[in-house]
């Protein structure tokens, strides 16, 4: 093992760490106040956000407009994540433009940052995954990125629970459902929804929309590289706490 791979080594370690400990009381507490928030919200408008996601993660698990490119066979984990690094910064950017351009358009453009965002999201972890060698036409690959983007967008109970199911993932994805109408829509887009929340409200208010949509998506955006390095290196190391 190189000084490279000690160094992420450590850092993987740090993350595993991190993201494994258990649900604190204000975890709870907040988790507490986003179910009672979201019962007042009507089945309309959470049926609309999950047919979203419904429709986006289709999407991933078919592969529609998503592969565009053959895994990186070749490369030592410092070759690799330098190009990771790289094509983060891009997304970052395209994020933040895209968070602007929306946050200054009003509300209904203020609310279509949602898809938006979510195509970039999704883009962006197809792009990764080739980067780590992994082929993303094999649809355990693209179950994969669903559990990556749900790992980094979940509460942190939701999350322990994700984290803990990917530890080993090659048993534990043959535990799945092969049918896409089969999974828990509604959980996958709730706890996204809970999550970017405050932010995206934030976004619709004129006067602020603008630079709060742009730093917000440059943060999800960030959030979601960092969890997918680790999701990566951790099956690279086979790493368990």
């Amino acid at each position: 093992m190189n000084l490279y791979e000690q160094k992420a080594l450590t850092e993987l370690k740090e993350w595993q760490r991190k993201v494994s400990q258990k649900p604190s009381i204000i975890d709870k507490m907040t988790k507490g106040i986003q179910r009672k928030t979201n019962s007042l919200i009507p089945d309309k408008v959470h049926n609309i956000m999950t047919e979203a996601i419904k429709n986006m993660s289709k999407a991933v698990l078919w592969g529609s407009g998503f592969i565009t490119g053959t895994p990186v066979i070749k490369g030592s984990l410092e070759e690799r994540e330098k190009r990771v690094t790289e094509k983060l910064n891009f997304y970052k950017k395209t994020a933040a433009l895209e968070g602007a351009g929306t946050g200054a358009g009003g509300f209904l453009l203020g609310l279509a940052d949602f898809p938006l965002l979510l195509s970039i999201k999704m883009k962006f972890l197809f792009d990764i995954a080739s980067l780590y060698g992994y082929d993303v036409r094999d649809y355990r690959e693209r179950l994969y990125i669903l559990y990556i983007f749900q790992l980094a967008f979940s509460s942190k109970q939701r999350q322990v629970e994700i984290y803990n199911q990917m530890l080993n993932w090659d048993n534990y994805v043959h535990s799945l459902p092969m049918d896409v109408d089969d999974f828990d829509w509604r959980t996958f887009q709730q706890e996204y929804r809970d999550y970017i929340d405050l932010s995206k409200m934030l976004q619709l208010v004129p006067g602020i929309g603008a630079v709060v949509g742009a730093y917000a998506n440059y943060k999800l955006l960030d959030k979601l590289g960092e969890t997918a390095v680790n999701a990566y290196r951790m099956r690279r190391f086979k790493l368990q706490v």
